[in-house]
């Protein structure tokens, strides 16, 4: 048996839910294709399908096989390609995850344009903000912010965020604009943000002039994602600490308005992360090449127009793609350093 076409037969036939239509993109006979299928499940001594006159459907261990077999088959052909002209037009499927509110704000917005350079990349997206372990769950890549602690994982830096406060209009009209944020403790509703993973509030510090505020007071609301709490706060629900990214055309309209100016919070880096590999694919490099690119240029993480001057350096003097850009070339060289 050439187990090699059998597995390919078996991907096909489970992603085309058909022998028929299998055996037509293989182009080979459906019987060919039936025997290489009995022949797979005689090698391995168990079902992988179930058929009926009307359907295929695949059994649990054929699932359980289907998800090794396509990423093996995937791995032979980016290493044929690569050892070929096609490494210039990389292809196939590339699992990535990223944060639901840089996902939704920035990445999946530009996504034309990298289709528009890699037409023949097949991006399967997961958003979230739950912990992936890239081993365990076959993910190629993904973005993520805050420091890294998995140092058996190649990070590369691409951009940091800032949070920042603000309310809604409406909101500081019954309840007057804070001065100082000791004075949320009394006086004021916070918009609070919990953990997706456990449920546990996250605590924020601000400073100013070496004066160190740790953020407290009471809160009617915790929401669990980014964009859930940019619409409380849009709602006049309290006062939302969030990230500048996502807010910056809400101030720019007015919709929302800053507050606490000369307060800042440290900056939080970005980061692509994917597994330590000698050889990697080049459908993952090109992405983390654009995906580094697009934050070093994209409006909504360098822009400073929406942001009042007076607030503190690391909010109104945005870092420029240029310095991005400079970033980039150290942390891909530190990078490239830890692969070899």
């Amino acid at each position: 048996m050439d187990k090699f076409s059998a597995m390919q037969a078996f991907v096909r036939v489970v992603e085309a839910g058909t022998f028929t239509k299998a055996a037509e993109s293989m182009g080979m006979p459906k019987p060919t294709v039936t025997r290489l299928i009995q022949d797979l499940e005689k090698e391995l001594d168990t079902k992988l399908l179930n058929r009926t006159t009307r359907k295929v459907t695949v059994t649990v261990d054929g699932a359980a096989y289907y998800e090794q077999a396509s990423r093996l088959l995937g791995e032979v052909h980016e290493l044929e390609s690569s050892m070929s002209r096609a490494k210039a037009s990389p292809r196939g499927k590339l699992k990535v995850d990223i944060p639901s509110s840089l996902g939704l704000a920035v990445i999946i917005p530009a996504l034309p344009d990298f289709y528009a350079r890699y037409p023949d990349i097949q991006l399967e997206l997961g958003v979230s903000d739950r912990p992936i372990d890239i081993i365990t769950e076959n993910v190629d890549c993904v973005v993520r912010a805050g420091e890294i602690t998995d140092q058996s994982l190649v990070a590369r830096r691409i951009g940091e965020f800032y949070i920042m406060a603000c309310a809604s209009p409406a909101y500081l009209k019954r309840h007057g604009v804070p001065q100082h944020p000791n004075e949320l403790e009394d006086s004021h509703h916070l918009i609070r943000y919990m953990s997706a993973h456990n449920g546990k509030l996250y605590t924020l510090k601000m400073h100013k002039d070496g004066e160190v505020v740790e953020v407290a007071g009471r809160h009617q609301l915790a929401v669990n994602d980014s964009n859930a709490g940019v619409a409380a706060g849009l709602a006049g629900l309290g006062v939302l600490f969030t990230l500048t990214f996502l807010v910056q055309n809400h101030i720019s309209s007015g919709a929302l308005e800053p507050l606490f100016p000369g307060w800042c919070t440290e900056a939080k880096p970005i980061f692509i992360v994917y597994p330590p590999n000698r050889h990697l694919s080049n459908k993952v490099r090109v992405f983390v090449d654009w995906i580094a690119e697009l934050f070093a240029r994209h409006d909504l993480m360098n822009r400073k127009s929406s942001l009042p001057a007076e607030m503190c350096k690391g909010w109104a003097a945005a870092v420029s793609p240029a310095d991005i850009s400079e970033k980039n070339k150290a942390s891909k060289t530190r990078e490239t350093a830890e692969a070899a």
